[in-house]
């Protein structure tokens, strides 16, 4: 038989730096694609140049759609939902990987790894881990 503990309600308050700093990254993304999305819509408008500018419509589209879904993350981080626990997880933990490997798979090796995105990002990793039972 297996008990579960409930979730302990107080915000750490790493956590909810991460949600709001995730929150402003959210916010910026969604304003950079609506921007990109209007101002390609506008070329394409006044000088019908569709072939050059229509990618730009896309792209700023997929920049609204991620811009919300950091959004939704954001605020799950601060509801501390479980969902956005094991995205943060996957998030920082693949970023972590990312920082350490690509260097050295761009045979680079290790003194051209990203040490600051790479600390951050695995520090950001081991704090999730540890606060984990925050999250329910």
């Amino acid at each position: 038989m297996t008990v579960y503990a409930p979730a302990d309600p107080r915000l750490p308050l790493g956590v909810a730096i991460l949600a709001v700093l995730t929150g402003l990254v959210g916010a910026f993304v969604l304003i950079a694609g609506l921007v990109i999305v209007l101002v390609a819509a506008y070329v394409i408008a006044a000088m019908g140049w569709t072939a050059m500018f229509g990618s730009g419509v896309l792209a700023g589209l997929i920049a609204l759609v991620v811009g919300g879904v950091i959004l939704a993350a954001a605020a799950g981080l601060w509801d501390q939902e479980m969902w956005a626990y094991v995205l943060a997880i996957l998030v920082t933990g693949g970023a972590a990987i990312w920082f350490i490997g690509r260097p050295l798979w761009d045979g680079g090796g290790f003194a051209s790894i990203e040490t600051l995105p790479a600390l951050i990002s695995g520090l950001l990793f081991v704090y999730l881990l540890a606060v984990k039972n925050h999250f329910g």
